[in-house]
């Protein structure tokens, strides 16, 4: 799938590889910005159990 994308990219070698991480970078934002956000609504890993037991 990749490889796919990078195949149609437009332009030369160093301008496919600019335009690739620009998508990475982009997908990564909105990733962190919305994606994570919404994910940690239904998700129990902000729950912590250390500490959680009396102690005897």
């Amino acid at each position: 799938m990749y490889g796919w994308i990078f195949r149609h990219l437009p332009g030369p070698l160093w301008l496919r590889i600019v335009t690739s991480l620009v998508l990475i970078a982009i997908a990564l934002v909105l990733m962190v910005q919305f994606l994570f956000p919404w994910m940690s609504e239904y998700t129990q890993f902000t729950d912590s159990t250390i500490g959680a037991a009396s102690q005897p």
